[in-house]
């Protein structure tokens, strides 16, 4: 029997200025292994993470935005 362990990470983003640009953002995240779920909020700029760390890190999230051309660093709250 295999447990997941899933965390949930909120990072803080930058440089996105349109509603399209959560659904970019929110694919490239989708994509790594072990993220279950991503929700971007525009109006605050957040992204929560749903993922199993073991299979994706906190840096791993935040290359993957870079990849959609957006920076982000995890949340200190």
């Amino acid at each position: 029997m295999s447990t997941t362990r899933t965390t949930h990470t909120v990072l803080r983003a930058e440089g996105f200025s349109c509603p399209s640009c959560v659904a970019k953002i929110e694919k490239q995240v989708g994509r790594l292994p072990g993220v279950e779920h991503v929700r971007v909020h525009f109006a605050s700029a957040r992204i929560e993470v749903d993922h199993d760390a073991r299979r994706a890190s906190v840096d791993d999230l935040v290359a993957a935005v870079a990849k959609a051309g957006y920076r982000a660093a995890p949340a200190a709250f």
